[in-house]
């Protein structure tokens, strides 16, 4: 069966667990090799084993993607050793919480640093193999806290909120290049990091009880799945999307289509 992405090459940042090893997955699946970036050597080298051994294209660079230094080297390697970039998928995240006025100054440059920063930086590297090469897509991994939000998420929701905003932004800069930038906007999804923010604020629940919880505030009664957001990654990314840039999808259960306010059900 022929693979409709083979020769092609992904960068996924964060790609190590959750949405992002996800991405890489499914990319590969469709024939792409799968270049995972970020920061923790041993659960790189996990990943990309797993991947490995079920057959797939993949490989690992270690680095931080809030770093110019990092990300200018995993580009140049990736274009050098591969020959092209066709896709880039931003998923790198972190999510501590507080208020403006109890999340610390040094939290606050973190968040923006990889959860906004590490997309400029993608991109400012990858934009100018991309246009040599004739074109190219980008996803960038948002949020439905980029559009609505809860308490305690002050950076996280600016990051968010300014990752969609420059998702717009590179889209019109860049279409003249051959160059589609979308982002995606998950809800409440069943990641590494989900869990642990559900082990955080459990209170007297167990860590299934609250994650059971956050799915029925969900119309359709769940948290989704890491491979439910990437199928919607791997369509932005191929072909069947090519009218598409600029776009926020919305994958998120029919969380942000729904008011707090309901009807007796007769």
């Amino acid at each position: 069966m022929a693979h409709a992405l083979a020769n092609r090459v992904a960068i996924v940042t964060g790609g190590g667990s959750g949405i992002g090893l996800a991405s890489a997955r499914r990319l590969a699946m469709d024939g792409a090799t799968a270049v995972i970036f970020g920061p923790d050597a041993e659960m790189l080298s996990g990943a990309t084993e797993q991947l490995q051994r079920e057959g797939w294209s993949a490989r690992s660079v270690e680095g931080d993607v809030s770093s110019s230094e990092s990300v200018s080297a995993l580009i140049e390697s990736v274009s050098k050793d591969l020959g092209r970039i066709d896709f880039v998928v931003n998923s790198a995240a972190i999510q501590p919480y507080g208020t403006v006025e109890t999340t610390s100054e040094q939290d606050w440059d973190r968040v923006l640093a990889v959860n906004l920063k590490g997309i400029y930086l993608t991109s400012r590297y990858v934009v100018p193999v991309m246009r040599r090469q004739g074109g190219g897509a980008i996803v960038n991994v948002a949020s439905v806290q980029g559009i609505a939000c809860q308490t305690r998420v002050a950076a996280y929701v600016a990051s968010k909120g300014g990752v969609l905003a420059l998702t717009r932004a590179m889209a019109l800069d860049h279409a003249k290049d051959g160059i589609r930038v979308n982002a995606v906007c998950p809800g409440s999804v069943d990641t590494p990091a989900l869990r642990a923010d559900a082990a955080a604020n459990r209170g007297a629940e167990s860590e299934d009880e609250t994650i059971a919880k956050w799915g029925r505030a969900h119309p359709l009664g769940r948290v989704g799945r890491a491979e439910e957001i990437a199928e919607v990654i791997a369509f932005l990314c191929s072909e069947q999307a090519s009218f598409c840039t600029g776009g926020e999808f919305k994958v998120d259960g029919g969380l942000l289509a729904k008011l707090a306010a309901e009807l007796p059900d007769w």
